[in-house]
């Protein structure tokens, strides 16, 4: 079977590297000059004397195509590691979203009833509109948007996927 016609899944890729001017272009340019899409993209300092950060990429491929992308992060230089959480087992994902709903009447209401359903914070209202704050999984966000679309959205600010593994140890 070719790999064009392999099943396509998800995977959550962290990548901890040394924290220096130029590694996200060289990570993002391995994945363009090869065609991989990245879905999400998030990166973060992580340690106290700001060397190392952690990129979590989630990105969509054959099994094969997966592994060459691992392969390949792993030989830039400023990689220490490579995690694909998706592999690894149990490990957790969060996203953070800001989104505007601009209603008045019922649509306020209901937006606000939603928002407490979905453990939604309000961080911004005005007698037009809401800002909520919701951190969950991909698909608790999907939902809480899909809902507020019926209701008035304007705007929507999603953070990407972070991820890590569970249990007591690090990666």
């Amino acid at each position: 079977m070719k790999i064009a016609e392999q099943a396509s899944e998800r995977h959550v890729l962290n990548v901890i590297v040394d924290n220096e001017a130029g590694i996200l272009a060289k990570i993002s340019g391995l994945f363009t000059a090869r065609g991989y899409n990245i879905d999400s993209l998030t990166v973060a300092d992580i340690s106290e004397d700001h060397a190392i950060s952690r990129i979590t990429i989630v990105t969509k491929g054959p099994e094969p195509v997966i592994d060459q992308i691992r392969a390949q992060l792993e030989r830039l230089v400023p990689v220490h590691r490579v995690i694909d959480l998706t592999e690894s087992g149990a490990h957790v994902e969060r996203e953070l979203a800001l989104v505007k709903v601009a209603g008045k009447g019922d649509a306020r209401v209901e937006a606000l009833r939603i928002a407490e359903l979905f453990r939604a914070n309000v961080v911004d209202t005005t007698t037009q509109s809401f800002v909520f704050e919701l951190t969950g999984s991909p698909d608790k966000v999907d939902s809480f948007i899909a809902l507020m679309r019926e209701l008035g959205l304007v705007e929507v600010g999603r953070s990407g996927i972070v991820g890590m593994m569970r249990g007591p140890t690090a990666e």
